[in-house]
């Protein structure tokens, strides 16, 4: 019978001190029949994000003992960035990755969320298709007011928001003023990180792009979207978080900011896409640049050595 593997994107808050980052990575490293593809700090965003394969028992041993380090290592009183967060183990997504179901993977992020309650008291919330309302099912709302704003928002129980926006196991309905509180979930699909790069130093030219892109405000519905600037470089970037690549490809968001940029007289100077990415998710690009037709995956010889 062919292993199961489930894929996880994992992030916790801090990218910036390197000793935690490790440390917390090695908690992944040292458990046997889970791979640690990547490690992403970022340091403006002071959060770190791990890309990890692993068959579903092991992969859950990784993922409380990372949950866990995190907790010992990461104070939420003490912890600022940009990335919008609410916890020090912010978000577990796991995702079906080859012989394995949706379903699987929901019992499994079940069973990670209890299993932390219950050793750390830590609260949490259930998103994707563990949501426990229809609300919930996007991280964007669970986290809306950040760590700052949403423990102000649980103190008061007698808030309309409160019965709605309050974590879904905890002691008290409260955020854990060390720790905040950790999303888990699962989904079909995991986003992808995707950035273009734009020759200007003006950063409104990219936020007027990322909201023409995204989907809240009338862009593509499976894509999130911000217009930054990044210190290291030159120019501005409008950097997407993608969350079903099938349903919208990369190529499709690429050249919309391309004709967007256009409006302002601004050439898109190039792309990056941050962490790992499936091969689906290059191959349709593939396909639309190329023309290719009658193209099979299994032309791929590389794709022979998978299993």
């Amino acid at each position: 019978m062919s292993k199961k593997y489930i894929l996880a994107v994992p992030n916790f808050s801090d990218g910036r001190r390197e000793d935690v980052i490790n440390k917390i990575a090695d908690e992944v490293r040292k458990v046997e029949g889970v791979k640690l593809i990547s490690v992403e700090p970022e340091y403006d965003f002071n959060r770190t994000v791990l890309t990890i394969i692993g068959e579903p028992e092991p992969l859950k041993e990784a993922l409380i003992n990372m949950a866990s380090k995190s907790y010992e290592l990461i104070d939420m009183r003490e912890q600022k960035g940009t990335h919008p967060r609410i916890g020090a183990q912010d978000t577990i997504p796991v995702f079906p990755l080859s012989n394995i179901s949706l379903e699987e993977c929901v019992k499994l992020a079940e069973e990670i969320g209890n299993e932390l309650f219950n050793k750390f008291k830590v609260p949490i919330y259930f998103s994707g298709a563990n949501a426990r309302t229809e609300e919930k099912k996007s991280i964007s709302f669970i986290r809306k007011g950040q760590y700052e704003g949403l423990k102000e928002l649980l103190k008061d129980k007698n808030n309309p928001e409160y019965e709605l926006r309050k974590p879904d196991l905890s002691t008290d309905g409260q955020l854990d003023e060390k720790l905040g509180a950790t999303i888990v979930s699962a989904d079909l699909e995991g986003l992808t990180a995707f950035n273009v790069f734009l020759a200007t130093e003006d950063i409104s030219i990219a936020k007027e792009i990322a909201k023409a892109v995204r989907g809240p405000s009338g862009g593509f519905s499976t894509v999130r979207a911000v217009g930054i600037k990044f210190p290291e470089r030159s120019g501005v970037v409008v950097s997407m978080n993608m969350f079903d690549c099938n349903q919208t490809p990369l190529y499709r968001t690429f050249e919309f900011v391309k004709q967007e940029a256009k409006k302002y007289g601004v050439i898109v100077t190039g792309s990056e896409i941050v962490g790992p990415v499936k091969l689906d998710h290059l191959l349709n690009n593939l396909y639309y640049y190329m023309g290719l037709q009658g193209f099979r995956k299994d032309q791929i010889l590389e794709t022979h050595l998978f299993e």
